[in-house]
């Protein structure tokens, strides 16, 4: 693909220029390792490294055109150099004119929140095949374009990656795109240049605290994804939770609410509640889903505000509900032959170990025998792990304390961290086993018939990274090699 260099200047916003602009441009790469011959390349200020300091290097394959924030010392001839502003956002807008706008030719729809995120974008995407359409899905767990798979990253890619596929999407004839929007993604500017058609706020809790320092930082964060919509465009909120009117504060977006607390313009009430299912009232209509626990009401009661919103047809929506079914390491259930209930959800932050074990105790009743086996990522927010551990303990008949994503920590490390949270009570029923697997099987051996045991942290993922290296390690596969 060839496009002229003064056309994609008339996307962004230049301070300044030094070269021809009439000339052709053959890739867009803000990796170094990429640039090629009248290519162009964007100098971008990341968290480990800074674009800029490669500009010497790029120069030498002789380059189109480098964009960056700092003019260099030295010009090569042949080269034309254009500065502005902020790199990673002329990056994402960039990147949008390269593939041809996508998504101002799909339905785009995003979705942020602490807790929630996976859930509700899969959701919304399955719902629009349940409705005919062709659609696509950018996630946690894996990306798709019309059914076809595509494994992921990151919650929200580059803006390279990003476009390219949206611009697959819109080729393969998809009318809808649905997408996780992380913090971290709106910060960095990975999503700007995009049109989204809707956004959905689930709910904020302290998590990334490693990344952005503060609770107000991250919220923040969020926020700016609000701020960049268009008038034209819906903002779904959980007015539930207390951030849920700050995030649309300086929206020009029209404002939605949905809520299970009180009124809304979308209202959700659970009315009966199984391991295996929930009675759901939908702004007054009765559905049965294949979900369990309050949370999962607000995401569903998210769907359907926002599959509405969408355009999708309301009478039909609230039909398919009920054969939505749950994202593979949220809430997933699998039952021993011996008749223990085995649960293995993605919880990884206080809250959502709140959310799942408040879950799974009042189904079960006071009476019943919960044990949690949980972990912490390492190389993330420290803080958080005496807080995981505390709220397990107090909501869990025994717990037994594992390594999750060790990462460059040491995991006996991260377990001792995670025990500071502890009271004398709560380590006389604490169990301490480094090996993820064997803390599970040990769970799974210590409980009996009518027992739960909840895996929590890891959920979908099939993997764990221990000093850099992705070992094979799939928390169902343990569960169901103890049948």
């Amino acid at each position: 693909m060839t496009l002229k260099l003064s056309n994609l200047l008339r996307e962004i916003d230049v301070l300044e220029i030094i070269g021809d602009t009439d000339k052709n441009i053959v890739s867009l790469e803000s990796d170094s390792r990429k640039a090629v011959k009248e290519g162009m390349f964007v100098a971008v200020r990341g968290v480990t490294t800074d674009g800029h300091k490669y500009i010497p290097v790029v120069a030498s394959t002789h380059v189109g055109a480098i964009v960056c924030e700092e003019m260099p010392a030295v010009y090569e001839q042949g080269i034309t150099y254009i500065r502005v502003a902020d790199s990673a956002k002329t990056l994402g807008m960039l990147a949008s004119a390269w593939y041809g706008h996508p998504s101002a030719r799909l339905k785009l729809v995003g979705v942020t929140g602490t807790n929630g995120k996976t859930t509700t974008a899969t959701l919304l995407y399955e719902m629009a095949r349940l409705e005919g359409y062709k659609a696509g899905l950018l996630s946690t767990v894996c990306n798709y374009i019309e059914g076809r798979a595509i494994p992921t990253t990151h919650t929200t890619p580059d803006p390279l990656t990003l476009n390219a596929l949206l611009a697959e999407m819109v080729e393969c004839g998809c009318d809808y795109a649905f997408m996780e929007v992380s913090s971290h993604a709106a910060q960095q500017h990975r999503i700007a240049g995009l049109k989204f058609a809707g956004a959905v706020f689930s709910n904020l809790t302290r998590d990334h605290l490693d990344y952005h320092g503060t609770v107000t930082n991250y919220m923040n964060a969020k926020k700016m994804f609000f701020d960049m919509l268009p008038a034209d465009a819906f903002a779904l909120v959980n007015t539930d939770d207390k951030s849920g009117m700050y995030m649309v504060q300086n929206t020009r977006a029209r404002v939605y609410t949905y809520s299970l607390r009180g009124d809304a313009d979308f209202k959700g009430r659970v009315l009966e509640m199984r391991l295996d299912g929930t009675l759901l009232s939908l702004n007054g209509h009765e559905v049965e889903v294949q979900f369990t626990g309050r949370f999962n009401a607000y995401n569903l009661t998210a769907v359907y505000g926002a599959a509405i919103l969408t355009g999708f047809n309301p009478e039909e929506v609230l039909v398919n509900m009920s054969r939505l079914v749950p994202v593979a390491g949220r809430f997933q259930t699998m039952r021993s032959p011996a008749g223990v209930t085995a649960i293995v959800d993605y919880a990884h932050t206080p809250d959502a170990l709140v959310n799942v074990l408040d879950t799974i105790r009042k189904i079960v009743g006071p009476d019943g025998h919960i044990t949690t086996v949980v972990g912490a990522g390492g190389n993330r927010d420290h803080g958080k792990r005496p807080m995981m551990a505390r709220e397990a303990a107090c909501r869990s008949d025994f717990l037994i304390l594992t390594s999750d994503n060790p990462r460059d920590e040491d995991p006996e490390a991260i377990i001792a961290d995670m025990r500071g949270g502890l009271s004398r009570e709560e380590l006389t029923r604490t169990l301490c086993v480094t090996d993820r697997a064997e803390a599970i099987r040990q769970a799974m051996r210590q409980s009996g018939p009518g027992d739960v045991v909840l895996v929590a942290g890891k959920g979908h993922e099939t993997y764990q990274e221990i000093k850099g290296i992705r070992h094979h390690f799939d928390d169902r596969e343990v569960i169901a090699d103890t049948f």
